[in-house]
């Protein structure tokens, strides 16, 4: 306990070291390598949700700060394109390496940002580093194509290259994270970015864009512009010079931009909702399902598109686990997403405490159980924060059950048989993961194959494995990350053609 003490005074004196420098300075657009002020001279305020303070003010980028930042990635394209593997690959093992010297202030920075607790973003950091050291090992394979056997006179082989400068649109749930998934295998690929954070978190995004220049990476390959949606985003997804856009986000924002990037014709790439189903079976290891349905509903302040924010529990066993649930949640730590002891730290924004908290209200009103949660917890009336919220024998036709809350706030439905699970997973529009739960291996490959979700993890919370492809169906996103799967995205396929010999070709005008 001594020692967690200490370290939340370390980390709150090192909150108010950091505030006191951005006081000063802002955050500013990131462009060719300088930090510049918004064209039209206009900021916007950034506050902390933990007691909802000022602590900085951010450029307000728009349309004349994203030409700028896309006509520099176009103009460094071609030379990060064309640069050495090796010296790519040691550039982004450097980013490495700086993201882990500074992984202290970047999870304190993220935690003072976005409200997420710091026992989670000192994994993220290490996380982040780890994305770079992933896709720099793999920068010469991100080249290789296919070599197919001659036919006849003509042999066949292709190639990838880089599809140019791209967009990356990135969110406030652990925005440092989230950022480097995007943009290292961009940048491993031999594209140049201009990314546009999350209006609500931009502190982080400034901080990589520094580290990427001090590592050594050419001013006008990673550009940074802030801004809103409705501006900046709108002018990056609509812009000549950018060939794709990779958007992490709300689902409706995932159709405008597809929209907006369509006379353009933009490839996108979109991570967005879900209403993912944890199927416990009567025959599982319960108390391993109980431990995971908790950690993937309420880490990350439940700000996080994978969680489990549906509990599908068989009717024989449904009473007990869910009253073991909830007497846990009611015990969740909820407090300053800086003391390491908190589990659970504010909102985002003020905004969004109210949305979630209307689904509380929302799930009374629709009969639902409420056995934990809602409201401001006492004495953090100041912050964003709100009381993990659980109710029981909510019924499938309850709006509860079908919309995203992304919050602290688990429902739960129970279960006769396997086919009414499978019905009720699949009810929703969104199909980004599914958890299920159980010993028999028949019944969890079942499962597994007919649940509508882009990914399935059979007795596990998420693990995410890096080769491995990362994305939903229906309305949880298009396209996949991870791997050779983020090059398909960030490279265009060059089919090359050789004559073997003097085959015949036909003539035409001869006579």
């Amino acid at each position: 306990m001594a020692e967690s003490t200490a370290t939340f005074a370390h980390n709150l004196a090192k909150a108010e070291e950091y505030r006191a420098v951005l006081k000063v300075q802002g955050i500013q657009n990131m462009i060719n390598g300088e930090h510049v002020a918004a064209v039209s001279g206009k900021t916007f305020d950034n506050h902390t949700p933990i007691d909802n303070t000022f602590v900085c003010r951010v450029a307000e980028g728009d349309a004349a700060d994203i030409d700028l930042a896309c006509n520099a990635a176009a103009a460094a394209f071609p030379a990060w394109r064309d640069l050495p593997s090796k010296t790519r690959r040691n550039l982004l093992y450097r980013v490495a390496e700086l993201i882990e010297e500074n992984a202290e202030e970047i999870a304190i920075l993220e935690s003072l940002d976005t409200g997420q607790p710091i026992r989670f973003m000192r994994v993220a950091a290490v996380r982040a580093a780890a994305n770079f050291r992933f896709f720099a090992d793999r920068v010469d394979q991100a080249k290789a194509g296919d070599a197919m056997p001659a036919d006849g006179n003509q042999m066949n082989y292709s190639i990838r290259t880089p599809i140019g400068p791209v967009g990356v649109i990135t969110p406030w749930n652990t925005p440092f994270m989230l950022s480097t998934w995007k943009i290292a295998p961009a940048l491993a690929a031999g594209c140049t970015v201009v990314h546009k954070p999350a209006e609500l978190s931009p502190i982080t995004a400034m901080r990589l864009s520094e580290l990427f220049l001090e590592a050594g990476i050419a001013p006008g390959v990673v550009n940074l512009v802030n801004g809103f949606g409705e501006t900046a985003g709108k002018a990056l997804t609509k812009h000549d010079a950018i060939k794709a856009i990779a958007f992490v986000g709300e689902t409706t924002t995932g159709s405008h931009i597809m929209r907006q990037g369509a006379a353009t014709l933009k490839r996108v790439h979109f991570e967005l909702g879900g209403k993912n189903p944890v199927i416990v079976f009567a025959d599982a290891d319960l108390d391993r399902a109980l431990d995971a349905a908790i950690f993937m509903k309420y880490s990350l302040n439940g700000e996080r598109c994978t969680s489990s924010s549906r509990l599908l529990v068989a009717r024989s066993i449904y009473e007990d686990f869910t009253d073991r649930l909830a007497a846990r949640v009611a015990k969740i730590r909820v407090g300053n997403p800086l003391d390491p002891a908190t589990e659970v730290g504010p909102l985002i924004h003020t905004t969004h405490w109210d949305k979630v908290n209307r689904y509380v209200d929302l799930g009374v009103e629709e009969g639902a159980i409420k056995a934990c949660g809602g409201g401001r917890p006492e004495g953090l009336e100041a912050g964003n924060y709100i009381n993990p919220t659980f109710f029981k024998h909510a019924s499938n036709k309850m709006r509860i059950a079908h919309e995203e809350v992304f919050g602290p706030y688990l429902i739960s439905i129970p279960f006769d048989t396997e086919d009414e699970a499978l019905e009720i997973a699949n009810s929703v529009r969104y199909g980004l993961t599914a958890y299920i739960w159980t010993k028999d291996i028949t019944r969890a490959l079942n499962v597994a194959h007919k649940v509508e979700a882009g990914m399935v993890w059979v007795n596990s919370q998420n693990v995410r494995h890096l080769p491995a492809p990362f994305g939903g169906v229906k309305y949880s996103g298009v396209g996949r990350d991870g791997g050779d799967y983020s090059f398909d995205f960030y490279m265009e396929t060059k089919n090359i053609a050789i004559a073997m010999g003097n085959h015949k070709i036909t003539q035409l005008g001869m006579g």
